[in-house]
C-alpha cells in the first residue's frame, strides 16, 4: 500500500470515528486521551454552530436533546458543502428528508427550524435591493407592482413565531399560520404574519409578474369567491400600499 492511500484510508477512519464512536473503531496507534480532545471539540463546533442559528429550538430542547440532535446530524448527514454558514440549510435539509421522527421530537421540529432558518438564509442572500428597477412613486393600481426578490412567502401548521419553552403546542391549530419573511432596504431582516389572503396575493406577484395590481387584485377576488368582491379589492390596495411601506413591494415596474 503507498503512503498517499495509507495516509487517506487513516483520514477516512479518523473521521467516521469522530462522527460515530460507538460503531467505528478508532484509528490504530492514536492515544485515546487526545482521540477524546477531538471527539467533543468537533461535536461542540457542530453543536454551538447550530445553537446559534436556531436560539429558539435549542432552548426548547434543552442541553440534553440537542445535544443528542446535534450528534445525530453529525453522526447521519453528509453535508454537500464545507462553508459554515450553508451547514445550517443543511441540518434544515437533514430533519425534514432524512431524520425519523423521534418520541422525545416536538411536531414542530422541522417547522421551527426552518422558520429560524429563513433569517438566516435572507441575511446572507446575495441580491441587493437597490440593483432592483423599480419606481416607489409607481401607481400600484394602475402599474405593475414590482415584488421584492428578498420577500419570501411562507406557510406553517404551527404558530412558529409565537413557540419557546413556555409554549409548546402538541397538536397544530385549525388555522395554519402564514408569513412574508423580508429583507428591506436597510438590510433588516423581518417576519409579516399575515392573512391567508395576503399571502396569496404575494404569491400571485410572485407567479404572474405581468399583471398590474388591479389585475392582480382582481383574479385574487375570483380565487375567493366566498369573499366580498368589493372588500376584496379595497382591502387588496391598502394591502398594497402597505407592502410597499415594508419593502415587499419596491414600487411599479418602470416604463
Amino acid at each position: 500500500m503507498s503512503d498517499e492511500r495509507r495516509l487517506r484510508e487513516l483520514q477516512q477512519n479518523f473521521a467516521a470515528h469522530l462522527r460515530d464512536p460507538a460503531n467505528a473503531p478508532a484509528p490504530a496507534g492514536v492515544e485515546e486521551r487526545r482521540l477524546a480532545v477531538y471527539r467533543e471539540l468537533f461535536l461542540n463546533n457542530v453543536s454551538g454552530l447550530l445553537a446559534g442559528t436556531f436560539p429558539v429550538l435549542h432552548a426548547i430542547l434543552g442541553i440534553e436533546r440537542w445535544q443528542r440532535l446535534a450528534r445525530d446530524f453529525y453522526r447521519d448527514h453528509r453535508c454537500r458543502t464545507p462553508l459554515f454558514l450553508e451547514i445550517a440549510r443543511e441540518f434544515v435539509d437533514y430533519l425534514g428528508d432524512e431524520r425519523e421522527a423521534q418520541p422525545a421530537d416536538p411536531p414542530f421540529l422541522h417547522e421551527l427550524a426552518h422558520y429560524e432558518w429563513i433569517e438566516l438564509a435572507l441575511s446572507i442572500e446575495e441580491q441587493a435591493l437597490a440593483d432592483v428597477a423599480a419606481d416607489p412613486a409607481g401607481d400600484l393600481l394602475r402599474g405593475v407592482p414590482v415584488l421584492s426578490p428578498l420577500a419570501w412567502p411562507l406557510a406553517y401548521r404551527f404558530p412558529v413565531h409565537r413557540l419557546s419553552p413556555d409554549f409548546q403546542p402538541a397538536e397544530p391549530p385549525a388555522d395554519p399560520s402564514f408569513y412574508i419573511a423580508r429583507r428591506d432596504r436597510d438590510d433588516r431582516v423581518g417576519f409579516l404574519h399575515v392573512n391567508a389572503v395576503t399571502l396569496r396575493l404575494v404569491e400571485r406577484l410572485q407567479q404572474a409578474p405581468g399583471l398590474t395590481g388591479a389585475e392582480q387584485l382582481e383574479a385574487l377576488a375570483q380565487e375567493v369567491p366566498q369573499l366580498d368582491r368589493a372588500a376584496v379589492l379595497d382591502g387588496g390596495a391598502t394591502t398594497l400600499r402597505e407592502l410597499l411601506d415594508a419593502d415587499v413591494v419596491l414600487g411599479t415596474r418602470p416604463g
